[in-house]
């Protein structure tokens, strides 16, 4: 296989005032609460309050109002991943940890690798022998140890949680006790869509793959409406790879828990790779937050992604993965199903290309 998961390019950079930062923060003889205070200052300089665009063009095209495009490629690694690699950093530095390590297709592993660098941390990156991301070598220039190994991504993880506990390693993957680490981060992104709407929009459509994403929006919808911020929580839109991810599949069969998928019935290409698997590491609290908003889910084939990404390029001037698209497909796809009523529409674009 030659997959390719991730952005085409990534400058990588950071600001100079998050390079001073990182000295600050790689200097062990200073006390770990000021390096805590600087790498919390390096985050807030660099991460999140991406923007929250209004698509005029495609309103036009597609006959409808208020739709809003919250675009994550404007983190430094091009992806939402930052949000949940910075976190996961922050927490190792906390605990002293000297070695970072995690399994990965592409996108997460560079933006851990950069969070890593700026920290002054070892970062091992595990990859399955079987794919091939122009990305290893972002990881590499920015310090990391690539290390491949068989089997499936899944399988990836679980060696590699092995690995981190018998070198006393911080086990930065997906799932497990990292879970609320990364929902919380992930919950920012409703704090931001908020305060840039002033409320709630009424549906929020976003992408998914293990879950954490659509999981943290939702939960901070959430608590910004317990908290009388907002007027309504959105109802939350799923979309994945057609027939090959669990949590699409498990909620259109209606199921009360998200169900593996045979992986041997999964086939991967460039374009929907990072959105499949067959077992999804936080499937079951994405499938809580689309019951809960009342939500659907989607499958999306790859030439619907190709033609929105050429779309979204002449149209609104976006250079978007085409995995990234699948949420507004979704929703667009919903609102001819429906015809919405006036109201705010919010789709979530994960990386650029």
């Amino acid at each position: 296989m030659n997959l390719k998961d991730g952005v085409k390019t990534a400058e990588n950079k950071v600001s100079s005032e998050a390079d001073e930062l990182s000295t600050f923060v790689r200097d062990k003889g200073k006390s770990l609460v000021d390096r805590l205070e600087s790498y919390e200052d390096i985050i807030n300089l660099e991460i999140g309050d991406t923007g929250l665009n209004r698509a005029r063009t495609l309103e036009r095209e597609f006959g409808i109002r208020q739709l809003y495009i919250k675009y994550e490629g404007d983190n430094p690694t091009g992806t939402q991943k930052d949000r949940i690699a910075f976190a996961q950093i922050y927490d190792a530095l906390r605990r002293e940890y000297d070695v970072v390590s995690l399994a990965t297709c592409g996108n997460y592993g560079v933006a851990m690798a950069l969070a890593a660098n700026l920290a002054g941390l070892a970062c091992k990156i595990f990859i399955p022998e079987s794919y091939h991301t122009d990305r290893i070598a972002e990881m590499e220039d920015l310090g990391s140890e690539i290390i491949r190994l068989p089997g499936s991504y899944e399988d990836v993880v679980v060696k590699s949680s092995v690995m981190a506990m018998e070198n006393n390693w911080y086990d930065a993957n997906p799932g497990g006790s990292n879970t609320p680490l990364q929902i919380s981060a992930y919950s920012q992104i409703a704090n931001e869509i908020y305060e840039d709407l002033g409320d709630a929009p009424k549906y929020c459509a976003v992408p998914v793959s293990n879950g954490t994403l659509i999981a943290g929006i939702y939960r901070g919808f959430v608590s910004l409406y317990k908290r009388g911020k907002t007027s309504q929580i959105p109802k939350m839109i799923a979309a994945s790879s057609s027939r090959k991810n669990p949590i699409v599949q498990s909620f259109i069969l209606g199921l009360d828990h998200c169900r593996d998928l045979n992986p041997n019935a999964i086939r991967e290409t460039k374009y929907n790779e990072p959105l499949i698997n067959w077992h999804s590491f936080d499937g079951e609290e994405a499938l809580y937050a689309l019951r809960e908003s009342n939500g659907e889910a989607y499958n999306i084939s790859d030439r619907k992604m190709k033609e929105m990404t050429s779309l979204l390029g002449k149209k609104e001037g976006f250079k978007i993965l085409p995995a990234a698209t699948v949420g507004l497909i979704a929703l667009l796809e919903l609102d001819e199903k429906l015809n919405f009523e006036p109201g705010r529409f919010v789709a979530v674009l994960t990386a650029k290309y």
